[in-house]
């Protein structure tokens, strides 16, 4: 009877046992199913992801393309943009021909339609006066040579004194001034044919030196001045100073 129970306890065990490992195995095979079906559903996902690196290929040679045309198109702009350069080349090069123009020599002689002079005492030297003449037009004009200076009504104008020859020709811009220095007698009464008036009138000269050129100019005074045979004018000088230094 104890054998039997033992028996029984014994296969009751024995039954357990494989129970248990019945029990175990079925969970592996479950779990090792389970990984399997992971797997085998992992492995279409990697295969998944594939064709986008194939989709990429082709974007990269898209890109490649996009490049290329760009850099064509970059470099026909940059044709275009050189093209577009040269053709407002061309205006600047009139406008700096304009200029060389308009800054070229001045050749317009000073006359009584473009200016104004006036006469005037001075107290040293003796006897001298300070001819101006003033630029009242809108361009440069040249003071050539010597003033043609009329007192009254004589025929005949005074000399020049040559020392006062300048070294170059005056040129006056618009607003701007030359002298001319007048003595108009001698300080020791030498002279001779002495007379007075308040009339003078201002001949101007052309670039050629033949002679008066332009209209007259009128140099209103004040007051009566006496002339005689010493009379003489200086050349035209850009400084109030230079006319009055002879």
């Amino acid at each position: 009877m104890r054998n039997l129970r033992f028996r029984r306890a014994a296969r009751t065990s024995v039954l357990g046992t494989a129970a248990l490992i019945t029990a175990l195995s079925l969970t592996a095979c479950q779990e090792g199913g389970q990984a399997a079906a992971d797997a085998t559903t992992t492995a279409p996902d990697a295969s998944d992801t594939q064709p986008p690196a194939d989709t990429e290929a082709p974007a990269a040679q898209d890109g490649g393309a996009a490049g290329s045309g760009s850099g064509e198109d970059s470099a026909s702009d940059a044709g275009k943009a050189s093209g577009t350069g040269s053709t407002k080349a061309d205006p600047a090069a009139d406008t700096q021909q304009d200029d060389a123009k308009d800054t070229g020599p001045v050749t317009r002689a000073c006359d009584g339609g473009n200016s104004k002079v006036t006469l005037t005492p001075v107290p040293r030297p003796l006897n001298h006066m300070l001819l101006t003449v003033t630029n009242t037009g809108s361009t440069a004009c040249n003071a050539y040579y010597y003033p043609f200076l009329r007192f009254g009504e004589a025929q005949s104008t005074p000399p020049v004194v040559e020392e006062s020859k300048p070294q170059a020709v005056v040129t006056i811009l618009p607003g701007e001034s030359a002298y001319a220095g007048v003595m108009t007698s001698s300080a020791d009464g030498s002279g001779t044919g002495g007379y007075s008036t308040k009339k003078a009138t201002v001949h101007f000269q052309g670039r050629d030196g033949s002679g008066s050129s332009g209209p007259s100019a009128s140099a209103p005074l004040s007051k009566a001045v006496y002339v005689d045979s010493t009379l003489t004018v200086t050349y035209w000088q850009t400084e109030m100073d230079d006319a009055l230094m002879h």
